[in-house]
């Protein structure tokens, strides 16, 4: 039993960590809970000479643009990878696989780093003097979320509709994470480090796809790698001798710790690519929810407040009659499908010589 409870810490560990990851990149009330008990973790047990760098990194990675976690994405990707080619691949030819499902996670991953690329390189729908006026044609006003006369003070520029600045609520004094606005404004993802706007919200999407495609063809192929193992072997017709001298028919539990001390590697592998996937497959589903129904995830946050009819900026007020929030830019599947993988872009007039 001490290896099925060390097995289960550890798939715990990974789901606890990888969760927190997700989310405090995602939600920035959480995000400013935890970096404000890591702050307060670091006064007590960190010294004091080291406390001011400490705090300094967690701003960093936190509060600015950087590549941490563009790296940190590279680097988990290249180890699963090299376990994958090190021991599954090699141990699946021998039983015989088939060499395009063998290959299949090497073409994901090849598609995967495209978008990947182009969801980091790619102008989101930065709003600039020279296409605010044209972009304030894309979209409609709904005078709630999204108030016709609203301005940007830091940008000093109109604000288009489902656009937003990228700026971090939690580090109210500094510039933003990008500092600037950015047309039908999704979020700001650190493992891209970039905002997903009108323009590369179709980048994301496959690369979102892609990535989940990845891990879990990973999982699959792990999984039978084993599950043929153990029928060629033959060890579920086997049995052992327990601690108590007699002779037992091999069980699941049994199978599971054989194949643990057998192939730990491929066992912790199977563990962290299941985990991700899963989790990957539910923000996928919920991605592709939004995008089918024509909403950001900026929108789908903020439209379950109550909104006030008296409060110009939306500012919710508990003595106001609230106003549902109605989502205006839906028109159909396709219609907002194609407004996602074909974007209106900011069309320049040639100045008349």
């Amino acid at each position: 039993m001490d290896f099925l409870v060390l097995f289960l810490f550890y798939l715990a560990f990974v789901l606890m960590g990888v969760v927190m990851i997700c989310i405090c990149t995602k939600t920035q009330r959480l995000k400013g809970l935890v970096l404000g008990g890591a702050q307060v973790m670091c006064s007590c047990v960190v010294p004091q000479p080291l406390q001011r760098a400490v705090q300094r990194l967690l701003h960093h990675l936190f509060h600015t643009r950087n590549h941490a976690f563009v790296v940190l994405h590279l680097v988990l990707q290249g180890l699963v990878y090299s376990e994958y080619t090190w021991e599954v691949f090699s141990y699946c030819q021998g039983l015989e696989f088939s060499l395009h499902y063998l290959l299949l996670p090497y073409l994901l991953l090849t598609v995967n780093l495209v978008f990947f690329t182009l969801t980091c390189s790619a102008n989101p729908g930065t709003i600039t003097k020279a296409n605010e006026l044209l972009l304030l044609q894309v979209y409609e006003f709904d005078e709630m979320m999204f108030p016709k006369n609203a301005r940007c003070f830091t940008c000093d520029l109109r604000k288009p509709a489902r656009s937003k600045h990228c700026s971090d609520c939690c580090a109210p004094l500094s510039a933003g994470v990008c500092d600037c606005c950015v047309h039908r404004f999704d979020h700001h993802c650190v493992w891209v480090n970039n905002c997903i706007g009108a323009w590369n919200t179709r980048y994301f999407l496959i690369y979102l796809s892609t990535l989940t495609a990845s891990a879990a063809t990973l999982a699959i192929l792990s999984t039978a790698f084993l599950v043929r193992l153990v029928v060629v072997s033959d060890l579920y017709q086997k049995s052992y001798i327990d601690d108590l001298g007699q002779f037992q028919a091999v069980d699941t539990f049994f199978l599971i710790q054989h194949l643990f001390l057998t192939f730990p590697r491929i066992i912790f592998l199977l563990g962290f690519v299941l985990v991700l996937s899963l989790l990957l497959a539910g923000y996928l589903c919920f991605v592709l929810y939004l995008a089918a129904t024509n909403q950001t995830t900026n929108e789908w946050c903020r439209g379950d407040w109550a909104w006030c009819q008296h409060c110009p900026l939306g500012a919710w007020s508990p003595s106001a009659e609230p106003q549902v929030h109605q989502n205006i830019h839906s028109h159909g599947l396709w219609s907002n499908l194609r407004e996602i993988f074909l974007p209106a872009a900011p069309c320049y007039e040639r100045k008349k010589r």
